[in-house]
């Protein structure tokens, strides 16, 4: 509890309000329950039960100190604040006494349990006694020990003061919101607007399309585990659809009540109050289903209700309609009057649109609502004249709870959380707002009746779905449902997400081509890899005299210290630097053994490479030299140390290339005055040198420190350093994980470093307790139970403290640097299998990146840096397809992730369109190699052609139009190019061969073709085949040739498809 940080000013700021409303209390009718009192009693015992409703008390506490502080007391007095707390709550509620307090704070500290007891509740109840007259909340009962003291103390005074009941003033206290407080609810109505709209919306269409059998109780059930239970954590397929969700602390998120379901099938009847229940019996398919939702996130509730019609028809329950109008109506009415001015508002709407509906109308219409699920202060009812203000918050309730239908009855609700403005009201609950949103019509009646009305409209639909049975025939709003068969719905799908997928990618690709002309300008292209190549200079020795003395013999010798080959050459000792030299060889003739060494000369490569042009076109170069000797084994020798000595060099430059991008950290900065924030008993990878064991992970003022237990070693990260930080919980992992991605590589040893992971094993050592007395008692599997809950927990707890320590290693990063730093999630149910290395991995998407952190090679490719994802060999019939990712910097190579499961397309597809990453599909694989090479050398000219068109993209997989045009383009092309070279008499033959056809087609069944009998039209036939064969037409037929020719598109899109 020590670690529990106040907000200070906040305090400060809410309990200025408090004095000032007292203050004023005499001349506002809000708060006259106060307005003669001499102090305001706040008492809190043992904490409530977790069933049990946040109580004003507690909610007005909570309000003004941001926690909940059981067994304290508080009174407020017009010159002090007196709390009455145990000695661990006032250490942290001293860090209030530092606040710009409108009265000074007196602490009455009681004594530990294992303490002699102090005089702190006798003198706070002395000061109780001693005055006239006090507000309390009256109605509150509590329970405890200090509760207990407390009346025991009481009951034996001898003079008592009158107590009053303040809630009237505590409610309008709590009633309007501040900013902070209306941030929370916001967040806790995304929250409830996302679940209803995202889960239960989506899997009830689902339940009445299938005709699923699935109980009330059990649907709540399901609702209910979506923000998660046990080990489970939220479902991030539900909540990343909804807004402002990314930063939900979903451990302070939590239902006010059970989801409510309910049905005509419901046996205790239809109840549009937060107290009913769902029920064990079966969800009816027709009629009416009630839904409502109530969600609190940091103690801030906010509520919505819904009601979805099935098979009830439209023109004859016109209310569902007018409820929606009547909130538009009331919102527009509650913003800046009183209550008892805007209830009026009802009977006016009823009496002028719909009387008989106004006595079926529920009597209350809403409350206030905020900590408490449902204020009494604030009912909204004809009894009640409270006045609005901007800021208060209001759970609208609109229903009729009793209506009849064909003999059954049934009833509507639509519940919406509405933040009262200076003008007009505002509905912070959103989603399935429309009439049309919120009826399904399952049988052909409805289609039938609107069919009737909107004859254009109905008559392919009817044509279309003529031979289909009723009960398949189905609708939501004006909009088809899936059909009952599984493969015609799944087709249905996949083509409209396919269609979806084919727009938004046009729009990617058409941007993506007009960033690529505005970023590469008119003649500024790129190098093609070109800049800086050339020939470099080289200097073994600044003068003879810096000749070793080895080469005065004027033999052959190998400086390896000057990395020189010194050659004689006529009688001079020429050096020549182990760079200039290509390679050397050595051949055996007859008694003497050859020497050649082969120098760099330009005009040697041959093939793709290109090759590098010397500075002075004229000079003359030395392509070879050869020395003969009888002495072999000195040329064995001579040839082993050149060759060994050009190694050598080749990989020191080739080190040399490695570690240009490494960089040489600042400083790090420790904390001082203060221990810095610890993880312990965690590894590191690259693992350091010695013997593996954990250490720990320290967080100081400009960066992290990994202490080896050694105390030798450690590797030190500066926040300026740090690209990506990733967390990975050890849900279905093996390791707890947080994760560093780094913007330049250090050194860690003496490897160079990308990435910087700690991490944990998340399993213990299993050992065995056969000996264990627990067992003499224990039979089946209950040994086996328990460790598997104790496996939960410690994964529990680990995932809570590497989250918590990446969080903060975030706020010293984001302090430290003034950049923006988050801990990102990996989303395991976004993952894919794939190989970016040498071995299939799993990789997992996150906000930011694509990674794969659980085994080293890591991966982490940031979503930003890719220009476009090309994915290849995507044909029918194959098992796997390849992803190629090409980075805007043009110069690095792209990465291909090979072998991806074809069942998972849709998935990959569906993700990428949805971080806005253009995408192409193609049959084949594509050498990027040179591909990347051209666009370097001009980039400009690079997309003046049409860019990354010739890949296909812009939905030109996905889009059936376009991939028949694009081959009937491909065919009128070649069919052009074949036509300009053929000559006129070529010409002649088709146009007489196409007036054959004709000609036989007319004569066919007339007398002409009567006479011929089966040896000429054999004759005819074989004519037919040789005169085919010399006009290269292969040997299909003359009558399917051009057709065929014309049917080329339909082919590619066959293709297209199946690809899908």
């Amino acid at each position: 509890m020590s670690k529990i940080k106040l907000n200070a000013p906040l305090f400060s700021r809410r309990l200025r309000n408090v004095y000032d409303s007292w203050n004023k209390s005499a001349s506002n009718d809000e708060y006259s329950s106060i307005a003669d009192v001499d102090a305001l009693m706040l008492l809190a015992g043992d904490p409530a039960g977790e069933d049990e409703p946040i109580r004003k008390g507690m909610a007005f506490q909570t309000w003004l100190l941001g926690f909940e502080f059981p067994s304290t007391f508080l009174m407020f007095q017009k010159t002090k604040l007196s709390i009455l707390c145990s000695a661990s709550k006032s250490k942290i509620l001293s860090q209030l006494q530092n606040a710009d307090s409108p009265v000074p704070i007196e602490f009455f500290v009681q004594a530990k349990a294992s303490e002699p007891p102090t005089d702190a509740l006798p003198r706070f109840l002395q000061e109780y006694t001693a005055l006239d007259r006090v507000a309390a909340l009256t109605k509150e009962q509590h329970t405890g020990k200090v509760v207990d003291e407390w009346n025991k103390g009481l009951a034996e005074a001898s003079k008592k003061p009158a107590v009053v009941d303040m809630s009237p003033a505590v409610a309008s206290l709590l009633a309007a919101k501040d900013e902070d407080e209306l941030k929370i609810i916001r967040t806790a109505t995304s929250i409830t607007s996302t679940l209803l709209a995202h889960y239960v919306a989506p899997k009830l269409e689902t339940i009445l399309d299938r005709e699923a059998k699935i109980s009330h109780e059990a649907f709540a059930a399901q609702i209910e585990g979506r923000i998660g239970y046990n080990d489970k954590g939220p479902d991030m397929k539900v909540w990343s659809k909804g807004r402002g969700l990314n930063e939900v602390d979903w451990a302070s998120t939590e239902f006010c009540y059970p989801p409510i379901i309910q049905s005509q099938s419901s046996s205790s009847g239809f109840d549009i109050s937060p107290n009913a229940e769902s029920t064990e019996d079966d969800i009816s398919h027709k009629g009416v289903l009630l839904v409502a939702l109530g969600m609190r996130y940091k103690s801030y509730c906010a509520n919505l209700g819904r009601s979805f019609i099935v098979d009830l028809p439209r023109n004859k329950n016109p209310s569902m309609g007018f409820l929606s109008r009547s909130r538009l109506s009331y919102c527009a009415a509650q913003g800046g009057c009183c209550r008892k001015g805007a209830l009026p508002l009802r009977a006016v709407l009823f009496k002028e649109k719909k009387p008989e509906l106004e006595t079926k109308l529920a009597k209350t219409i809403g409350h206030g609502m905020g900590m408490e699920f449902r204020d009494a202060s604030y009912v909204l009812s004809p009894k009640n004249s409270r006045k609005l203000r901007a800021g208060m918050v209001f759970n609208l309730v609109l229903g009729f709870p009793e209506l009849t239908e064909g003999g059954k009855k049934y009833a509507l609700q639509l519940t919406d959380t509405v933040l009262i403005g200076s003008d007009k009201g505002t509905c912070l609950t959103t989603g399935l707002k429309s009439v049309k949103d919120n009826m399904f019509f399952l049988s052909q009646a409805e289609d039938e009746a609107q069919s009737s009305k909107a004859p254009s409209k109905k008559a392919p639909m009817t044509k279309a779905n003529g031979n289909v049975s009723p009960a398949k025939n189905k609708t939501a709003g004006g909009k088809v449902l899936r059909n009952k068969t599984r493969s015609a719905a799944q087709e249905e799908l996949v083509q409209s997400m396919a269609a979806k997928i084919a727009d938004h990618q046009r729009e990617l690709h058409t941007r993506l081509h007009e960033e690529g002309l505005s970023r590469f300008s008119e003649g500024g292209g790129g190098t093609g890899g070109k800049e800086g190549k050339g020939w470099k200079r080289f200097q073994s020795y600044k003068g003879e005299a810096a000749l070793p003395r080895e080469v005065e013999n004027l033999r052959i010798f190998v400086d390896r210290k000057s990395q020189t080959v010194v050659l004689p050459i006529y009688g001079y000792a020429v050096p020549f630097h182990i760079n200039t030299i290509k390679n050397v060889s050595k051949n055996e003739e007859a008694e003497f053994t050859l020497l050649r060494v082969n120098f760099q000369t330009p005009g040697q490569l041959a093939g793709r490479k290109e090759d590098t042009p010397f500075e002075d076109p004229d000079a003359t170069f030395i392509r070879s030299i050869t020395y003969r000797s009888t002495d072999g084994n000195r040329f064995d020798s001579i040839s082993k140390q050149i060759t060994d000595l050009k190694k050598e060099v080749n990989k020191r430059e080739q080190q040399k290339k490695e570690m240009a991008d490494v960089i040489e950290q600042d400083t790090l900065v420790e904390i001082k005055g203060r221990r810095p924030t610890k993880l312990p008993e965690v590894f590191v990878r690259p693992a350091l040198d010695g013997k593996r064991l954990p250490g720990e992970v320290e967080i100081h003022s400009n960066g992290l420190r990994y202490q080896s237990p050694m105390g030798s070693q450690k590797i030190d990260i500066l926040f300026s350093n740090v690209k990506h930080l990733f967390f990975q919980p050890c849900d279905h992992e093996l390791l707890v994980i947080i994760h560093i991605h780094l913007r330049a590589p250090i050194m860690i040893g003496k490897k160079k470093a990308h990435d910087v992971q700690f991490y944990r094993e998340a399993s213990d050592v299993q050992f065995d307790e056969t000996g264990n007395r627990k067992r003499k008692y224990r039979y089946g599997d209950e040994d086996e139970l328990e460790l598997e809950q104790q496996e939960r927990k410690r994964r529990q707890m680990l995932n809570k403290e590497f989250k918590l320590f990446s969080e903060k290693i975030a706020e010293a990063a984001t302090s430290s640097t003034g950049e923006s730093l988050e801990p990102d999630i990996p989303f395991r149910e976004l993952s894919f299998e794939g190989v970016p290395f040498r071995t299939n991995v799993r990789l997992q998407p996150t906000t930011e990146c694509l990674v794969h952190l659980s085994d080293p090679p890591f991966l982490v490719v940031t979503l930003s840096d890719i220009e476009i994802a090309s994915l290849e060999r995507v044909q029918f019939g194959l098992k796997q397809f390849d992803m190629v990712l090409i980075f805007k910097d043009f110069t690095k190579t792209p990465l291909h992730i090979n072998s991806i499961p074809t069942a998972q397309l849709d998935d990959v597809k569906n993700w990428l369109d949805s971080v806005d990453i253009p995408l192409s599909e193609g049959p084949v694989n594509l050498n990027w190699g040179p591909i990347m090479k051209t666009i370097n050398e001009d980039p400009y000219d690079f997309f003046q052609n049409g860019g990354w068109s010739f890949l296909g993209g812009g939905g030109g997989d996905e889009s059936d139009a376009d991939g028949a045009s694009d081959t009937e383009s491909e065919f009128t092309a070649e069919s052009n190019a074949s036509e300009s070279s053929q000559s006129s008499e070529d010409g002649s033959d088709y146009f007489e061969d196409a007036s054959d056809d004709e000609g036989s087609a007319s004569d066919f069944g007339s007398e002409g073709s009567e006479g011929q009998d089966w040896d000429e039209l054999e004759k005819r036939a074989a004519k037919e085949d040789k005169k085919r064969i010399e006009n290269g037409r292969g040997h299909e037929s003359d009558d399917s040739d051009r057709p065929k020719k014309k049917k080329a598109p339909v082919k590619a899109k066959g293709k297209t498809n199946g690809k899908r």
